[in-house]
């Protein structure tokens, strides 16, 4: 029987929502008891990630999903997804919180852009300019010996997370292809949608770039742990 799965979610809505639709998506099922068993707190409240971390205005999120990962476990969680790139930056708080496991899409997606773009190689970051101030992937990648490069005009990514929340993905699109495009043109080997909320627009990208979506990395994290080891078992990191 596949272990059950706690979901730290609303950041955005849509974006949980999207990481439900794709691992239903990406599971072999014959019948509804082959699926993967998810409990999901959609909890769009979650104070803004973008007001704390570069607006420094708002209130600090760490708590709040620290006491959503509490009741995941207390209602039965075995492990912990949260589809938030910038929300890894807490991650920290939400461990210690818990006694079962965060599946870290963080660490699944640098090993995915190790594979793609090769030692030495650069990669594009699209994500929220809050994932470069606190050097969420910098670090994990020097490790590995990845470059990390992103977009140059912060204020056009913001905007754009906040249109797709808003629902106007049209011009969300439109900002991420020119984004996308200027990294190829800066010598980005591979690409990576490290905002779920591009996500949602993930086609968007320019033309003919080597590119993937954290977002999957994390499905398949959930997969490979859902699937594998017993109810009382695991460990932070999947199985590949």
């Amino acid at each position: 029987m596949p272990r059950r799965i706690g979901i730290l979610g609303g950041m955005g809505p849509e974006a949980t929502v999207l990481l439900m639709q794709r691992i239903l998506s990406a599971t072999d099922a014959y019948d509804d008891a082959d699926h993967i068993p998810l409990i999901v707190d959609q909890n769009p409240q979650v104070p803004s990630r973008i007001r704390h971390l570069i607006d420094g205005t708002g209130e600090d999120p760490g708590p709040v999903l620290a006491a959503m990962a509490a009741q995941l476990q207390m209602a039965g969680a075995t492990a912990l997804a949260m589809p938030c790139n910038t929300a890894h930056h807490y991650a920290p708080v939400i461990r210690a919180a818990v006694a079962v496991p965060l599946i870290d899409m963080i660490q699944l997606s640098v090993d995915r852009a190790l594979q793609l773009a090769g030692p030495g190689g650069t990669v594009g970051v699209l994500a929220s300019p809050a994932v470069r101030r606190v050097a969420l992937f910098d670090t994990a990648f020097a490790h590995v010996g990845l470059t990390a490069i992103y977009p140059a005009d912060d204020a056009a990514m913001i905007a754009a997370i906040r249109a797709i929340k808003a629902g106007d993905l049209a011009v969300a699109r439109i900002t991420l292809r020119d984004a996308s495009a200027e990294l190829a043109a800066a010598g980005a080997d591979a690409q990576m949608i490290a905002c779920t909320e591009f996500s949602l627009i993930a086609d968007s990208v320019a033309p003919n770039v080597r590119m993937f979506d954290t977002l999957d990395q994390l499905v398949g994290g959930v997969l490979a742990f859902a699937r594998s080891g017993s109810e009382h078992g695991g460990s932070d990191r999947p199985a590949p």
